[in-house]
């Protein structure tokens, strides 16, 4: 085979599996509650998960000063003061990772307060691997080819 043949190969099949839709299984929404615990300068858990159309409802705790929450994308907020839960409803929409951070000032460090929330599954994730192992394998024929 020729090495453009080859080149114009690879493109091809890169651009597939960059840009070809994948299988997705459908997920039924559901209710999900999320306690999370805010104290200076962390949130626990910091990472979420949760599906395409699911009804949020996070339960913030404040264990030591007022806290807040906000989800980057969705534009919803939540204060907590120490010792008390606050309760904030959504539902989730739209695809992709957002961040949330604390929206009242805590202390020294509360720029750095922040999570991350995960609406549906991580497509990115398996692109790259298949793009990897694209790349791998073209590495690969173009050694043999040389040799």
């Amino acid at each position: 085979m020729s090495p453009r043949f080859l080149l114009l190969l690879f493109v091809m099949a890169g651009l597939v599996v960059a840009f070809a839709p994948l299988p997705v299984q459908s997920v039924t929404p559901q209710e999900r509650t999320i306690d999370i615990d805010a104290r200076q300068y962390t949130y626990s858990p910091s990472e979420l998960q949760v599906n395409k159309g699911d009804t949020v409802t996070i339960k913030l705790i404040s264990t030591d000063v007022v806290h807040g929450l906000y989800v980057d994308g969705y534009d919803v907020s939540i204060e907590a003061n120490p010792g008390q839960t606050a309760t904030l409803t959504f539902t989730a929409d739209k695809a992709g990772s957002f961040r949330f951070r604390c929206n009242v000032t805590c202390g020294a460090m509360h720029p750095f307060m922040i999570g991350k929330l995960t609406v549906g599954t991580n497509n990115w994730l398996y692109r790259s691997i298949g793009l990897a192992t694209l790349a791998i394998f073209g590495t690969v024929i173009s050694i043999k080819q040389k040799a």
